[in-house]
């Protein structure tokens, strides 16, 4: 059988691998952001209603997250379980776990459309929605909870695209949605003066595009793993390894949701919907900052579970030394801007002095830890590229539920300022975290390497 492929995984120069794998994955990751980001450009230059009308899409966030984790527990657990299968030459195994990955998708989709239409007005109001906001919130959501579907398609096949080393066609997937996205979003928002309505329609249609071109690149002839009905059938002994290793980045973004929640209930009770408003503009920032780390990771990811799964020690170790260089480039270069820049990231989302004068400052605050976040991240995914399910598990809950949503409750005790311990307790999570999951990782990759070698 000849296989084509862009890359050759397991012979090519590894920071050749990473560069070629790496910047379209950051591409991808970049744009993707824009699906959110773009629209809430957009709403909050709307006339009059602007500000509130981003802090209503805001608290809808939340929900967005966690739609887009489902997709992560299947996709981000799956596409590590296929690269590893396919650099055993177990072909056959990879293409099962694609075609179950496939209905899976489906299956939660179907499922979280009904959910989300069903409790949407509970929902919002418990992710910090307030009786001026909650209109906008519903209006957004309620369309956006339509296109679930397609939101489960494009993220969740593309990692399997990535996952083969097609990271090219994995990255016009992304612009494909994005571009229609960013074309569609005046046009429905003040064209046909629909507001966030029109946003909300304009993002659900783009990633409809995405889907279908996933779905086509991988039923086509150009893929080394087809999507194949035969292997549709969900199988628990094919899915179960790919849930458990996708639990770590289900937890990862689907605690972004409790996290907003924590810190929007926080923010509201002392600062108001201003400060709500304030949390939107750095939870997006947040989010555009850490999406080209994680386009960084998975650029490596499948070099390494490749070359993992062939038992490549130096490959490995090669790997992942590269992967945790470049990431810590990227974070010294992100804290540097937002400690240095933080209005011209801020402007972006609102022209509304006040908002702007309390996002400014509350950014450098919670930005504050970012210079060490390209460690957790390398090392976090890595666990992940090696198909280390307890351990990535154990750290996505250990920084969030474990150390940062107390300190969001308990540093406002000790504090006078307490919109000030709220944003604080952000970056101080964020240095513990670092902490702890380099000791686990470096203890980990020895005894990881020792077995390598042995079963060689």
């Amino acid at each position: 059988m000849k296989i084509s492929r862009e890359v050759d995984l397991g012979k090519e120069p590894i920071g050749h691998l990473l560069l070629v794998l790496a910047i379209p994955t950051i591409a991808s990751q970049v744009i993707n952001a824009l699906y959110n980001m773009v629209d809430r450009m957009y709403i909050g230059h709307i006339p009059e209603i602007g500000a509130t009308a981003l802090t209503g899409v805001g608290v809808s966030f939340p929900i967005i997250m966690i739609v887009s984790a489902f997709a992560a527990l299947v996709g981000m657990g799956g596409a590590p379980q296929a690269s590893i299968a396919m650099g055993r030459k177990d072909h056959d195994k990879a293409e099962k776990i694609l075609g179950n990955c496939f209905t899976s998708l489906a299956v939660v989709a179907v499922i979280l459309t009904i959910i989300v239409l069903a409790f949407k007005t509970p929902l919002l109001y418990l992710f910090g929605a307030s009786s001026n906001t909650i209109s906008y919130a519903e209006d957004y959501i309620e369309i956006y909870a339509v296109g679930t579907i397609f939101v489960q398609m494009t993220l969740g096949l593309n990692m399997f695209i990535s996952a083969q080393g097609f990271s090219m066609i994995s990255m016009l997937t992304v612009v494909i949605g994005a571009v229609t996205n960013i074309v569609l979003d005046p046009i429905f928002i003040f064209g046909f003066h629909m507001g966030v309505r029109g946003a909300a329609i304009a993002t659900v249609l783009s990633q409809a595009l995405s889907a279908v071109w996933a779905v086509k690149f991988l039923t086509g002839k150009n893929t080394v793993l087809h999507l194949k009905k035969k292997y549709m059938k969900i199988e628990w002994r094919i899915m179960a390894p790919c849930i458990a290793l996708g639990v770590a980045p289900f937890i990862m973004q689907s605690t972004e949701s409790v996290l907003v929640l924590c810190f929007n209930s926080s923010l509201l009770k002392y600062g108001g919907d201003m400060a709500v408003g304030a949390m939107t503009i750095l939870s997006s920032v947040m989010q555009f900052a850490m999406l080209p780390l994680q386009g960084l990771t998975q650029g490596g990811q499948p070099i390494i579970s490749y070359n993992y799964g062939a038992r490549n020690v130096e490959r490995v170790k090669k790997g992942f030394k590269l992967l945790l260089i470049a990431c810590l480039c990227y974070s010294t270069l992100m804290w540097a801007v937002t400690q240095l820049a933080p209005q011209l990231l801020v402007m972006i989302f609102t022209n509304d002095p006040e908002l702007m004068e309390l996002a400014v400052w509350a950014l450098r605050i919670y930005m504050a830890g970012v210079l060490l976040m390209g460690a957790q991240i390398a090392c976090q995914q890595t666990f992940i590229a090696f198909g280390n399910a307890k351990i990535s598990t154990f750290l996505a809950i250990f920084r969030k539920i474990i150390v940062l949503i107390p300190l969001i409750y308990i540093l406002p005790i000790f504090m006078r300022n307490k919109v000030l311990a709220v944003f604080m307790a952000e970056p101080i999570a964020d240095i513990i975290a670092v902490c702890t999951t380099c000791i686990m990782f470096f203890i980990s990759f020895k005894k990881l390497i020792r077995e390598m070698k042995k079963a060689k």
